[in-house]
């Protein structure tokens, strides 16, 4: 409808201005159409993509840029365009977005998210191109006005631009497959179109037979609808980007461009002094502006180097983590192993151990019935006894730390569970001078769960804590029970040196001892057996000093049975290791 009324119009309406007003109208919606087809497509989740689109819209605008000027000047104010303004120049411009585009080469993917490097080329390119738009036809309209010549230089460049743009889409045609090709075959169309119209209307104006609504403004027209076209069939076919073979993700050939541009500024500037027939004062113009694009072009290619030698610093280092982690995680896997079998002995040892103990403790027992045995004698039989019955229940807690049984979650009491934890492990805590006070509250509310599993939890934070503090001369370890509204706490405070990065200790690989005594896995492990149980572990530092780690479970209604009709008991400590037991 529009390319048919503005023929309509052309062929019918005498010269003057309802045909220029009419022409102006659909020039100026012909682009808008454009911009609307085009950019129907710049929503997909490919970045590449989309800035290929919008790029295609910037030079659909530049142009109705241009024709709005134009038409402000030519409707409102009634007078010509002033020079600095001059619609031709945007017309040159127009096409360098366009050109730009064809760097992007939507139909291939493998680019990443940061396209910062292919940005930095097209900005290369950009400023290559009006580098020869200012020292190819700027000189002879301001430096030294010479008609022929500027519209010689204008057309001759301006169709180089014409040529690359067709070149480009018509090797993606026959590059690409399927629906991309169609794509692409319509674009090139469009862009011949617009190419075609361009020379002829420049060549009409040359010799004054051109005229605003003429047929020379139909192809120009039909090419932005073409294109709106073409964006549309893209949006309805949705193309996918398909793999890319044999080259880098950012792509080889925009950077070898813009670098070929750079260096292609210095031997334009040479040619113009020595061997160009130009005047003086164009040559002079022509140097004092290579010399200033060449500063702009070469910051933008020391910038592009620096980001180019951080990312590759950056992926270095990457690489260098991923092999630290490989080996930590080899060494866990052997450390695993050992510990399995190391745990298979333990428990076979602990069984063999069980059986003369418990011989003892009923051999204890008799002697403890016997009513003959003086005082002495029978507190020596209370100690034999006592110290039997303890090494009996260490056993039976390491066998239950070291068998295998499936998860089972039932109603715990979380307090056994920590003093089992904190009797387990306060053997070896005496040459270590740490010291682990108990502070349990003896109403909790039960919380569901699997023993073994809490277990393997609080044995890892307590041993962490341990050994730190071990390593700074000793402390003291505050293993505190209590409820939190609808939770149950239990809370871990030391008075070791604290945790240099409270936010990572649960982060995998992530561990501050020596290589070889530590994988980093173990509270990442706890992390996680804490979430499958519907709760929340935290580290932080506290501000007297140490480190506190905080798990916190969720509690079930329903607390263990008291003795009925007795008071509520206060808080009860229990301390071991350094020495002493209460």
């Amino acid at each position: 409808m529009l390319v048919g009324g503005l023929l309509a119009a052309s062929l019918v309406l005498p010269p003057g201005r309802t045909l220029t007003a009419a022409a102006s109208a659909v020039l100026c919606v012909v682009p808008l159409f454009a911009n609307a087809g085009l950019l129907l497509n710049a929503a997909s989740p490919y970045r590449r993509r989309n800035a290929f689109w919008v790029l295609l819209a910037l030079g659909c605008t530049l142009w109705l840029t241009g024709q709005l000027v134009w038409t402000y000047y030519e409707f409102v104010l009634r007078q010509p365009l002033p020079a600095p303004f001059a619609r031709e120049v945007i017309l040159f411009l127009l096409l360098v977005p366009m050109m730009a585009a064809l760097a992007l080469r939507p139909h291939l993917r493998g680019v990443g998210p940061d396209l910062r490097f292919g940005y930095l080329d097209l900005a290369l390119l950009l400023v290559w191109w009006i580098y020869l738009y200012l020292f190819v036809v700027i000189p002879w309209k301001y430096v030294w006005p010479d008609a022929e010549s500027y519209f010689l230089s204008y057309r001759g460049l301006y169709a180089v631009q014409n040529i690359v743009l067709v070149g480009g889409f018509g090797f993606f045609v026959w590059q690409s497959r399927d629906a991309w090709r169609n794509v692409y075959a319509h674009l090139c169309g469009a862009a011949l179109l617009f190419a075609a119209g361009s020379h002829l209307a420049m060549t009409a104006a040359r010799q004054g037979t051109y005229y605003p609504g003429s047929l020379y403004d139909v192809p120009l027209a039909a090419a932005f609808v073409w294109l709106g076209t073409a964006g549309i069939l893209a949006f309805r076919k949705s193309p996918e980007p398909a793999a890319r073979r044999g080259e880098s993700a950012g792509g080889v050939w925009p950077a070898r461009l813009s670098m070929a541009g750079v260096i292609s500024m210095p031997l334009l500037a040479l040619w113009s002094n020595f061997f160009s027939a130009a005047p003086e004062p164009v040559r002079e113009f022509r140097l004092a502006l290579t010399l200033g694009t060449i500063a702009l072009g070469s910051s933008l290619a020391f910038y592009r180097h620096h980001l180019l030698a951080r990312e590759r610093l950056r992926l270095l280092r990457a690489s260098q983590e991923s092999v630290e982690h490989l080996e930590r995680l080899q060494s866990q896997f052997v450390n695993s192993e050992k510990l399995a079998s190391l745990g298979q002995l333990a428990a076979g040892a602990a069984q063999e151990i069980n059986t003369p103990l418990t011989a003892i403790l009923g051999y204890s027992d008799l002697l403890g019935e016997d009513h003959t045995l003086e005082g002495k004698h029978r507190a020596l039989v209370e100690k034999i006894r006592e110290q039997a019955r303890r090494t009996k229940k260490l056993l039976t807690s390491l066998l239950s730390f070291a068998r295998r049984v499936p998860v089972e979650k039932t109603l715990l009491d979380i307090n056994p569970l920590v003093a089992s934890a904190v009797q387990f492990l306060g053997a070896d805590l005496r040459e270590k001078n740490v010291r682990i006070e108990l502070l349990t509250e003896p109403v909790l509310p039960a919380v569901r769960g699997d023993a073994n599993q809490l277990l393997q939890v609080f044995t890892h934070i307590i041993t962490n804590a341990v050994d730190v503090m071990a390593e700074y001369g000793g402390g003291v370890l505050t293993v505190h029970t209590l409820r939190d509204r609808d939770r149950v706490v239990i809370e871990f405070a030391d008075t070791g040196p604290g945790v240099k990065e409270p936010q990572l200790v649960f982060d995998p690989f992530y561990t501050t001892k020596p290589v070889g005594q530590g994988a980093g896995l173990g509270l990442s492990i706890c992390y996680g057996l804490v979430q499958e149980h519907g709760g929340h572990i935290s580290c932080r530092n506290r501000a007297q000093g140490g480190a506190l780690f905080r798990v916190e479970l969720p509690a079930i209604n329903a607390s263990f049975p008291q003795i009925p009709g007795a008071t509520p008991w206060p808080p009860l400590r229990h301390t071991v290791g350094a020495g002493k037991a209460s």
